[in-house]
């Protein structure tokens, strides 16, 4: 007798939990199953057999935190602009719970849109290594963006778009409680704190965001694309650092 819906969902649920999989995307493509006699992937409850930092970024934190989960439901059913219509899945930002610093970028790109994670791109990967020469994981940061869906090909999201999306990342950050964010490029500081400066004038300088500290810097995918910045950029983490009152790195 073929199972009722819902038991047949309840199991695909506790296969997926028991794979490791936490986030599903909303375009409805399982996993396959593993063929019968086949091992199965190693899980997080596995013994590792070494140490090693974790390289990919920390699971949607609205998986376990009741105000931003409902949040993260409230940006999946959101069709209040035109992005609603292109996107594969919302990315409404992963990351820690009350970190020292939070990232705040523009929007999601390909990598982000099919993934529903920020910045896991070419661009998140400096900006991972950005992190870590400040001496945190992105576990212990929040990264996130203005708009919650990609913008087509990569276009500069729209004062509406962002206008649209910015309740929820100030919501966001009531939760979160950062004690200091970092905007990447110019469309979030335009977005976050309305600065009209040209980003490579307004660059190094704060401002406050609801009483929160909040620099301003380059975009990582600005520095791909002109690594003569790069230094400027490190300039202003090492100021991020400073204000935190946290030692600079070995050899700064």
């Amino acid at each position: 007798m073929k199972k009722p819906l819902n038991a047949q969902a309840l199991e695909y649920l506790q296969y997926l939990k028991e794979q490791g999989v936490t986030h599903v995307p909303v375009s409805g493509r399982q996993p396959a199953r593993p063929a019968p006699g086949a091992r199965a992937p190693k899980t997080p409850s596995d013994p590792a057999p070494t140490a090693a930092p974790a390289s990919h970024p920390s699971a949607p934190p609205h998986l376990s935190t009741p105000g931003l989960a409902s949040i993260a439901a409230e940006i999946a059913a959101c069709h209040a602009c035109p992005l609603a219509a292109t996107r594969k899945n919302t990315v409404p930002g992963q990351g820690a719970i009350h970190p020292d610093i939070m990232f705040i970028g523009e929007g999601p790109g390909a990598d982000e849109d099919e993934q529903g994670l920020a910045f896991v791109g070419r661009a998140g990967q400096l900006l991972t290594k950005m992190i870590a020469a400040m001496g945190y994981t992105r576990q212990q940061v929040f990264i996130g963006n203005i708009v919650k869906c990609r913008p087509p090909g990569n276009r500069v999201p729209t004062p509406d778009e962002m206008a649209g999306c910015l309740p929820y990342l100030k919501r966001q950050i009531a939760i979160i409680q950062p004690k200091l964010i970092v905007c990447l490029g110019a469309t979030a500081v335009r977005g976050l704190v309305a600065e009209t400066l040209p980003i490579g004038k307004a660059r190094g300088q704060w401002r406050t965001f609801e009483g929160i500290p909040v620099m301003l810097t380059f975009h990582p995918a600005y520095l791909l694309r002109d690594g003569s910045k790069k230094k400027y950029a490190w300039q202003d983490l090492k100021a991020v650092l400073a204000r935190l009152g946290n030692p600079l790195p070995v050899g700064e």
